[in-house]
């Protein structure tokens, strides 16, 4: 596995080393003992998948409130996806800075976000899966989230017609505002 640092400290960018032969090839996608060398966290409470019908569906920003941030392994396993990560770590010189990559199913790259750190993603493609593995249990009472188009941020979504959901468009913006979606 090969890890790459991101201008967001604690997220890395995490690409497969496959071994091929006449078969295909053969890859690790998790290695608690390299997670651990990277400082990051290793404990696997939950995996999920979430399944994009459309093209330009776009999710978040999600994370979850103390006590119960979580970190996340984000991976495309079908289509492609802007995956984008917004550090919301009071005190961290990248407080407030977005990040964003491209996953997707061919290259089978994926992206580690901290605690802390909100994500969310457009899809590039109809027919989108995204596969997460997650640290922490989920807990309704602290599921959190900030607008995808926060003025504040500038985030560099595509430029498109997007699908989002009624409660994303309503998450308030980091002013404290909860001005209806542009």
């Amino acid at each position: 596995m090969i890890f790459t640092e991101t201008p967001i400290p604690g997220a890395w960018i995490i690409e497969l080393e496959p071994r091929h032969d006449e078969r295909g090839f053969f890859a690790r996608t998790f290695d608690a003992v390299e997670f651990r060398a990277h400082g990051l966290d290793d404990r696997v409470a939950q995996e999920s998948v979430s399944y994009n019908t459309r093209a330009d569906t776009l999710r978040g920003l999600h994370y979850q409130a103390p006590p119960h941030e979580e970190a996340k392994l984000v991976r495309c396993t079908r289509g492609s996806v802007l995956d984008v990560i917004v550090d919301l770590r009071e005190g961290e010189p990248s407080h407030r800075r977005w990040f964003s990559v491209e996953l997707d199913a061919g290259t089978r790259r994926m992206l580690y976000v901290p605690e802390g750190v909100a994500h969310g993603f457009q899809t590039l493609v109809d027919d989108t899966e995204v596969h997460y593995r997650i640290n922490r249990e989920y807990s309704p009472d602290h599921a959190r989230g900030v607008r995808f188009d926060d003025p504040s941020l500038g985030i560099a979504w595509p430029d498109a017609e997007r699908t989002v959901s009624e409660r994303d468009q309503r998450w308030p913006l980091l002013d404290g505002s909860d001005a209806a979606a542009s």
